[in-house]
């Protein structure tokens, strides 16, 4: 910049940029820029994740229709795996072990049946999760999104499966006797309850998943654990009647037992309310917030880690 003097020569002055001074940081917050990939607020979180929503159910059910997309019977084996679990079940322990003591036929394979379907729904969307970010880091590398939109698509996935697959169960249960009344109408909130359950706790194995590649290998025997202390196959009131009662509270009010035995409540005639833990709808309540909103603030605390390193 220059300017004439008194006598008129020109002086020449340096001009001072407005910006001199400050840190790389303080001209990044004076013009509005951000770090990238940085952890928004929680507010701000739910919105972006609320915005994807209609790419969060596209991409459940792209996945659900690419699943079985190499096998012949297709979409087929979405119900034909749980019912040969369920047969294998019902052989080993129904026939061989007589787990379904205190049970009529009419009502124990029907309890079989939900409880393997039930419990699957859980243990797939458990599965999913863990794979969530570590299976995905092409797509959670290659573009900016809320990283919570993968766990809670493979949760929603998990779900269209399950009410694709109650046909089966409808069809099951009618067939030995339990046709549809009005309890039928808990199978709504029941479902909603174990969705709320079942993504929070997606989104928990998915962050540990994505730190932890080899999880991945380990939630298998994880899971087999959960399903035989679940009581998917049998009545854990009536096997566990000779052992002091704490133990089969603790077995009744886990959460995979808790679904379970709502459904069947739901569903089977002769699985009366006495089948049922105390406080059995506020502890399903419980399970479901717990998780949900927990699930949800541990996934998105680790949001700006994802896909690094």
């Amino acid at each position: 910049m220059s300017e004439t003097t008194h006598d008129g020569t020109v002086a020449v002055s340096a001009s001072v940029p407005p910006d001199a001074g400050l840190t790389a940081a303080q001209l990044a917050a004076a013009h509005g820029l951000t770090v990238s990939g940085a952890r928004p607020s929680l507010v701000e979180y739910v919105r972006q994740l609320r915005d994807r929503r209609h790419f969060i159910i596209a991409f459940s059910r792209a996945k659900l229709t690419a699943q079985y997309s190499q096998a012949k019977l297709g979409q087929v084996w979405q119900v034909a795996t749980p019912l040969l679990n369920a047969a294998v079940y019902f052989f080993i322990f129904g026939v061989i072990l007589n787990a379904g003591r205190g049970m009529s036929k009419d009502v124990y394979i029907p309890f079989l049946v939900t409880g393997v379907f039930v419990f699957t729904f859980t243990q797939s969307s458990v599965m999913a999760g863990v794979r969530a970010i570590s299976g995905n880091l092409g797509l959670v590398r290659a573009l900016h999104f809320p990283r919570a939109s993968l766990p809670v698509s493979f949760a929603l996935q998990q779900l269209q499966q399950l009410l694709f697959s109650m046909v089966v169960v409808f069809a099951v249960v009618i067939g030995f006797g339990s046709y549809p009344s009005l309890s039928w109408v808990l199978i709504v909130p029941v479902l909603v309850l174990q969705f709320l359950f079942n993504t929070g706790l997606s989104l928990i194995m998915a962050r540990a998943g994505a730190r932890t590649p080899d999880l991945a290998q380990l939630m298998p025997f994880v899971m087999r654990t959960w399903m035989y202390a679940s009581g998917v196959m049998f009545s854990i009131k009536v096997m566990l009647e000779d052992k002091p009662t704490w133990i089969a509270n603790v077995l009744q009010w886990n959460p995979a037992a808790i679904y379970m035995d709502l459904m069947r409540f739901a569903l089977i005639d002769g699985y009366g309310s006495e089948n049922l833990p105390g406080h059995v709808w506020a502890v399903a309540g419980a399970w479901a917030v717990l998780f949900a909103l927990g699930g949800f603030v541990y996934f998105w605390k680790a949001e700006e880690r994802y896909g690094r390193g």
